[in-house]
C-alpha cells in the first residue's frame, strides 16, 4: 500500500546534486539541506508519511514504490533559518533490499518506520537500525517512527517498545499516522532541529 508516485517530483525538486552543497550559494548558516532515507518494511505508509508532509496528501489505494521515489521539501525554522530534505522513500519489498545501501549511502538523515499493529515490521525496523549503523555515513541522525497510530485497536507493538528501542541505540521516537496527519509535520521539524549545522546561527 504505497502512497507515493514511483518517479522523482520534478515541481518541488531536483534529484541531481544530492546533499552535495552544489547550489548556488553552498551550505551555510541559514540554509542546510540535508538528504534523508526512509526504510521499512513494505506497506508501513512511508509513501504515505512523505506524501503527507510534502503535499499535505493522502492516498490510500496507490501503488506500492518501486526502487525508491524522490521528492524534497524545505521547512523553515527559528531565525530565518531552513532545511531542505532531500527524500529518498525506498520500496520494502524484500526484492528490492539489495538496492538500499544506495539510497542511504551519504544520507544525512534515515527515518526508520514500523507499523504499530505489525510486530514483524518492528523487527525489520531493528534490522534496518543495525544496517545503518554498521554501514550508514558516520554521525547519521536516525528516527524510529511508529506509524499508524490511528488503528489504535488493532495495535500490536506498544509505544514504550518504541520508546526503549530508540533510546537504546541513540535515536528520537515518535508515533504518527500519515491518515490524520498526526505527527507528521513535527517528526520533520525534530530532524530539523537535531541537524548539525555548519556554524552557529546565533
Amino acid at each position: 500500500m504505497g502512497c507515493s508516485s514511483s518517479v522523482p517530483d520534478r515541481s518541488s525538486g531536483r534529484s541531481t546534486g544530492v546533499n552535495n552543497g552544489e547550489n548556488s550559494e553552498g551550505p551555510d548558516a541559514k540554509n542546510l539541506r540535508v538528504k534523508l532515507v526512509l526504510l521499512g518494511d513494505s506497506g508501513v505508509g512511508k509513501s504515505c508519511i512523505v506524501l503527507r508532509f510534502v503535499r499535505g496528501q493522502f492516498d490510500p489505494t496507490s501503488k506500492v514504490t518501486v526502487g525508491a521515489s524522490f521528492l524534497s521539501q524545505t521547512i523553515a525554522l527559528q531565525e530565518s533559518t531552513t532545511v531542505k530534505f532531500e527524500i529518498w522513500d525506498t520500496a520494502g519489498q524484500e526484492r528490492y533490499a539489495a538496492l538500499a545501501p544506495l539510497y542511504y549511502r551519504g544520507a544525512g538523515v534515515a527515518v526508520i518506520v514500523y507499523d504499530i499493529t505489525s510486530p514483524e515490521s518492528f523487527a525489520k525496523a531493528q534490522y534496518w537500525v543495525k544496517e545503518l549503523q554498521k554501514h550508514g555515513s558516520p554521525g547519521i541522525l536516525m528516527a524510529l517512527v511508529g506509524n499508524k497510530a490511528d488503528l489504535q485497536e488493532k495495535r500490536e507493538v506498544q509505544v514504550q517498545d518504541g520508546i526503549d528501542y530508540a533510546e537504546k541505540n541513540g535515536m528520537f521516537f515518535i508515533e504518527t499516522s500519515a491518515k490524520t496527519a498526526d505527527n507528521i509535520n513535527q517528526l520533520f521539524e525534530e530532524i530539523a532541529k537535531r541537524l548539525p549545522w555548519p556554524s552557529s546561527s546565533s
